[in-house]
């Protein structure tokens, strides 16, 4: 049941939640790898294409603020929610309301995923740099190993080498 104009708090919940869907069904036709070959088609017909309007149809699957438009349509029509007034003028508020929420969560989750990759990505150079060093470390040990000659050592005593020979 959705909400009444009168139910505020619950009113914000449904925006913030259902922002969240909207978010996430924008986000992997636009960016996520199961949907790639169909991006890369409409990409390159986005710039092909012959008329503007199909130009621009096919532009909305590779633009995540533009996709999450017509995925927010589809949200307010499967739910009917409707923000402060109870009219189509809620509708119209809904609308954009949910697409600024929803293109903040993307763009959260974006920001998210460049700090995650920049940390993976510092992390190897930095496996890599302590690799190299204990390698120049190793090399420096066997050098200075091969460069200092044997200790010298004395004759064993006859006896030593009877209780070697014992045992």
């Amino acid at each position: 049941m959705v909400p009444s104009n009168t139910q505020w708090i619950l009113q914000i919940v449904w925006l913030l939640l259902l922002a969240i869907p909207i978010a996430c069904v924008a986000w992997t036709v636009t960016h996520e790898e199961i949907f790639r070959e169909p991006r890369e088609y409409c990409a390159e017909r986005s710039k092909t294409c012959k008329t503007l309007l199909a130009r621009k149809f096919f532009y909305l699957f590779t633009c995540e603020y533009c996709f999450s438009h017509y995925v927010t349509i589809f949200f307010l029509i499967l739910t009917r929610y409707r923000l402060l007034l109870d009219d189509w003028r809620g509708y119209v508020i809904a609308f954009f309301a949910l697409v600024a929420i929803a293109n903040v969560y993307m763009s959260s989750f974006a920001r998210l995923r460049q700090e995650v990759k920049s940390e993976k990505l510092e992390a190897k150079r930095k496996e890599k740099e302590l690799e190299d060093a204990d390698n120049k470390d190793k090399d420096k040990v066997t050098l200075i190993a091969s460069s200092v000659p044997p200790l010298p050592t004395a004759p064993r005593t006859a006896r030593e080498e009877g209780i070697l020979k014992g045992l």
